[in-house]
């Protein structure tokens, strides 16, 4: 059973993973910064440490994926676009390169990007918010789709 302080420090712990909306990497410095000065004194707060930076790598190892299939899939297709261009020898030539359905495949891949990005932030914060609550009730917690980097 945790103490009234083990949970208080557990919950902070889960609530600084939202610094990252004001702090770039805040959401790794302050849960470290609270999980290594606590984890030697509470099983509890060590396991939440654990928990917590765990899911902020893998969010951000699903994020580097993300980026590199993303990019070179818009670079692929902009290749393709730019394919229709035929040089003559004074002339240059554009086959539809610039039409409705050009345009719209460059939106539609742009949106599709903003959609998944937003998708993941939420999916976070709701995450973190539920961690929080349970690490609040004293509850240990264990996030969903979460590599363990730290055991």
């Amino acid at each position: 059973m945790a103490t009234s302080n083990e949970k208080n420090t557990s919950t902070l712990l889960q609530l600084s993973l939202l610094s990252q909306y004001c702090i770039p990497f805040g959401n790794f410095i302050f849960p470290l910064l609270i999980w290594s000065s606590k984890r030697q004194e509470s099983q509890f707060v060590d396991q939440h440490g654990k928990q917590a930076l765990n899911f902020q790598l893998s969010i951000l190892l699903y994020s580097l994926i993300f980026i590199l299939i993303a990019i070179p899939t818009a670079i692929f297709w902009l290749y393709n676009q730019f394919k229709a261009i035929n040089f003559n020898e004074h002339n240059i030539e554009i086959d539809s390169l610039i039409t409705t359905q050009n345009i719209s495949g460059i939106i539609i891949l742009g949106l599709v990007a903003i959609l998944l990005a937003i998708i993941i932030k939420v999916f976070e914060f709701i995450l973190i918010i539920y961690a929080a609550y349970k690490a609040a009730n004293g509850q240990e917690v264990s996030y969903p789709l979460t590599i363990k980097f730290i055991k």
